[in-house]
């Protein structure tokens, strides 16, 4: 029998760095970034309609249905292969808002998968990363289904295998918006450009993350928090912020952090994924 819903997760990602090479003449800039999927996810509750509606059935705060990156992505699908079904979707959120986690690309790219499948339109996964990349440049990374050395804008991605280990990961408590931090003008925007051999054979604590002192110094919260954790090891910002993150090779050192975390920061621990959870349902 046809399957009719699905409940799926919408993992976060962590850059275990993040250089700016260059930029385009259209004015996206040229990045290098390894992306690390870890355990904490969104979650999503999908059921096909047989008219052809999009419904968001929940309400979240200051995301408007129309603009959510959900709604958008089945309607990007359905349009793109004039599928006459609808979906109900509903999005169970805890990945924040301007952390630099993918959380709403992540959203989309679930969205995506999960309706590709229910609704049988058969795109593969080349063609579900191309669509997806028209919602956003981190949405191919999460329908790409591995961790991933990632070049271009973001979509230029090559797989690449992680050590196992867990993550304890800091909210500082801001938003950042990302075209703050790239319009800034001292942002580093000539790292030089490294090659994927370079990131497996040397140690990480010699990468950094290129978007750390413009959103350190635009939102002091922040640097704040990477100060605090740096003391346990290498830890950096992800993506444009605000999350920072700090990286351990097992689960008791991470537990022993987050006993210390002030209480003033939401904090959590993660773990290493070496596959996306949805990767089963996608056709190479």
């Amino acid at each position: 029998m046809k399957q009719t819903r699905i409940q799926c997760q919408a993992p976060a990602k962590l850059n275990l760095f993040l250089h700016v090479t260059g930029r385009r003449a259209d004015g996206y800039h040229l990045l290098q970034t390894a992306f690390q999927l870890i355990d904490r996810s969104d979650t999503l509750d999908i059921e096909i309609r047989q008219d052809n509606n999009i419904v968001r059935t929940n309400e979240i705060p200051d995301v408007p249905a129309d603009s959510d990156l959900i709604v958008r992505a089945a309607r990007l699908l359905q349009r793109s292969t004039n599928c006459p079904l609808g979906a109900n979707l509903t999005l169970h959120k805890i990945l924040p808002m301007g952390g630099g986690l993918g959380g709403g690309s992540s959203d989309a790219a679930s969205t995506l998968i999960a309706l590709n499948h229910l609704w049988q339109t058969g795109l593969s996964k080349t063609e579900l990363m191309q669509l997806g990349l028209q919602l956003g440049a981190d949405v191919p990374f999460f329908i790409f289904g591995d961790n991933a050395f990632a070049e271009g804008v973001g979509e230029e991605l090559h797989a690449i295998q992680t050590p196992e280990r867990w993550f304890v990961v800091i909210e500082p408590g801001v938003q950042v918006p990302t075209p703050a931090i790239f319009s800034a003008k001292e942002l580093t925007r000539d790292t030089k450009p490294v090659r994927i051999a370079d990131f497996s054979s040397t140690a990480e604590m010699f990468w950094k993350n290129d978007l750390q002192t413009v959103a350190c110094a635009l939102f002091p919260a922040v640097d704040e928090a990477i100060k605090w954790l740096s003391q346990f090891g290498n830890a950096k910002m992800t993506g444009s912020g605000a999350c920072v993150f700090c990286a351990f090779a097992d689960e008791s050192a991470a537990d022993k952090v987050m006993q210390q975390v002030p209480d003033r920061w939401t904090s959590w621990k993660a773990k290493a994924l070496s596959r996306h959870p949805m990767a089963d349902l996608l056709k190479s």
